[in-house]
C-alpha cells in the first residue's frame, strides 16, 4: 500500500541570481527582473525540492477568484488564474506573492492540495472558498483539509482608506484592524482564517511574518519595485518498500 505525505516549501529572497532590486531570489517573471535571471531562480528552487522544473506549475495571478485543475505539467503559467487545485503527485502548485496571502491547501486523506493567491481584491471576491469548493469536487473533505496562512502583509503595516476598509470587512468578516499608527487598516489572514472556519476547515497553520517587516522577504508596499516569493505544495506517493 502507497503512503502519502504533503510538501510545503516557502521561499525567501535569499540564495538566487538576480541583482538589485530583485536580489536575489527572485521567482517572478512579471516584474521587470532579466528573465534568465528568473529561469535559472526557478531551476534551482526545482533542485532544492527535488521535482523536475517542468514538474513545477506557476499561474497568471490576476487578483480574482478563478481557480483552475491541472492534471500535469503546464509549459507556461496558468492563464488568468488565482488558485491551482490538483490531485496529481509530484505535481507542485505554485503561487507568487510580496504582501499578499499565500495559502497551501491539502487533504492528506483525499490526496488533493491547492495554492491560493489571496490580494485584497482576491480576498474579497472569494477566491479561497472557490477553492475549497474545487477541492471538494476532486474529493477533499473540508473537516480533514490543512490549510497554510503564509507571510503577508500584517494589519498593523497595511493601511488602507476608510471606504475600502469597509468594503472589505463587509466580504471578509474580520479583516479590519487598526494599523500602528491608529488609521484603517486590513488583517486580511484574520478574515482568511474566519473564513475557513465558517467552512468548518479546522486545520489551520498560521506564519507570523510580516513581509513588510521582515527584510528576508519581497515586499511591494515596502519597496515598490522589487521580486517575488514562493509557497509551493505537492504530494509525495511512495509505494510499499520491499518485503521483510
Amino acid at each position: 500500500m502507497s503512503t502519502v505525505s504533503i510538501r510545503r516549501v516557502l521561499t525567501t529572497r535569499h540564495g538566487g541570481v538576480s541583482v538589485p532590486p530583485y536580489a536575489s531570489f527572485n521567482l517572478g517573471e512579471h516584474v521587470g527582473d532579466r528573465p534568465e535571471a528568473v529561469a535559472a531562480n526557478r531551476e534551482r528552487l526545482a533542485t532544492g525540492i527535488g521535482l523536475p522544473a517542468q514538474r513545477l506549475v506557476w499561474m497568471e495571478q490576476m487578483h480574482g477568484r478563478t481557480v483552475t485543475v491541472v492534471d500535469g505539467p503546464r509549459s507556461l503559467p496558468v492563464p488568468a488564474s488565482d488558485a491551482l487545485v490538483t490531485a496529481q503527485p509530484r505535481l507542485a502548485v505554485a503561487v507568487l506573492v510580496a504582501d499578499c496571502v499565500p495559502i497551501l491547501l491539502a487533504d492528506p486523506m483525499g490526496k488533493v492540495v491547492a495554492a491560493v493567491h489571496a490580494g485584497r481584491a482576491g480576498a474579497r471576491a472569494g477566491v479561497l472558498p472557490a477553492a475549497l469548493e474545487a477541492m471538494r469536487r476532486l474529493g477533499a473533505r473540508l473537516e480533514t483539509v490543512e490549510v497554510l496562512l503564509g507571510p503577508a502583509a500584517c494589519g498593523q503595516c497595511y493601511e488602507v482608506p476608510d471606504r475600502m476598509q469597509a468594503d472589505v470587512q463587509a466580504r471578509l468578516p474580520g479583516g479590519a484592524c487598526r494599523t500602528r499608527w491608529g488609521t484603517a487598516g486590513l488583517d486580511l489572514r484574520a478574515g482568511l482564517w474566519r473564513q475557513l472556519a465558517a467552512a468548518g476547515v479546522a486545520r489551520v497553520g498560521f506564519d507570523p511574518r510580516c513581509t513588510v517587516e521582515d527584510p528576508a522577504l519581497y515586499s511591494y508596499r515596502r519597496d515598490g519595485v522589487t521580486g517575488r516569493f514562493a509557497a509551493l505544495i505537492w504530494i509525495e506517493e511512495r509505494g510499499p518498500g520491499p518485503m521483510e
